[in-house]
């Protein structure tokens, strides 16, 4: 199974970490990991390539895997626009765990109660 968490601090989506193969099939063949890996790519170039943030963004890549984290000092904007964008990827992967359940994992770690 997959799991991907969400790093949350004061009500913000600051980073998330995937971690875990799907099993829903052979590697180069699982349907589930290659839409996570997906989403999370095109967040990243969202992030990265399209809004240039001034620190960007690095996915940190190992066997099964990914992790990112939001720069900080961010300003308002590009903050806001973070949040979009980390908050649809988050809605995305939920939708689709709702498809895979028993290959996807979505959670919430609230980091301001650690």
């Amino acid at each position: 199974m997959t799991t991907v968490t969400f790093r949350m601090e004061q009500g913000r989506v600051t980073g998330f970490t995937a971690d875990g193969h799907s099993g829903y099939a052979d590697t180069g063949e699982d349907i589930v990991c290659a839409a996570v890996t997906s989403a999370i790519r095109l967040t990243e170039a969202a992030l990265n390539d399209v809004m240039g943030l001034a620190a960007p963004v690095k996915i940190r890549e190992q066997e099964a895997y990914l992790s990112l984290r939001l720069p900080g000092a961010l300003s308002p904007e590009l903050d806001e626009t973070c949040q979009i964008l980390l908050t649809a990827l988050m809605v995305y992967l939920s939708n689709l765990r709702d498809e895979y359940p028993e290959h996807l994992e979505v959670l919430e770690q609230d980091f301001d109660k650690i």
